[in-house]
């Protein structure tokens, strides 16, 4: 082999290994470029689920205030419930006083009648009230008319008015 020969070779082999390292070279710098690439969308998808994270803590912590709050409503309510029963005992009781007096006054009265029919509203309610129904509105004592209307035997039509009353002559 002679000397040319020898030097072509070195050169052929010198030029290949160029070739091969710039390859190499920008083989890396693709890589470098795509890897910095994924690591920004890595980012940007962090940042998301970040944020979606925050905004899942937020309605979170709306939703237990307002959890919060509709338990204070309820509790609220709860309390003016309680009012209210307690003031629907006290009319009911001013009633049944005002029944028991206009017992005493009207001369139709027969001592006996009320308390049967008050126990039986009495039994009445309170079944009522653990069925969540309301009560249905007794006649009282049997006597053909509802509670609190006239007590005339013979007008069984219910309350009268002024125009039906007799006069005083």
């Amino acid at each position: 082999m002679d000397t040319a020969q020898v030097i072509g070779l070195i050169v052929g082999v010198v030029v290949v290994l160029a070739i091969a390292a710039v390859a190499v070279l920008l083989s890396r710098k693709r890589k470098v470029a795509a890897d910095r690439t994924k690591a920004a969308d890595l980012r940007e998808k962090a940042e998301a689920d970040e944020f979606s994270a925050r905004e899942r803590e937020a309605k979170a912590a709306r939703a237990e205030a307002d959890a919060r709050q509709a338990e204070l409503e309820a509790e609220r309510l709860r309390r003016e419930a309680r009012g209210g029963q307690e003031e629907a005992e006290s009319v009911r009781a001013g009633a049944q006083e005002q029944l028991r007096k206009a017992d005493e006054v009207d001369p139709d009265f027969v001592a006996g009648e009320r308390d049967d029919a008050g126990a039986q509203q009495t039994q009445e309610r309170e079944s009522a009230a653990g069925s969540g129904e309301e009560p249905r509105r007794q006649t009282d004592a049997g006597r053909g008319h509802a509670a609190g209307a006239p007590s005339d035997p013979g007008n069984l039509s219910g309350p009268r008015t002024g125009e039906d009353r007799p006069r005083n002559l």
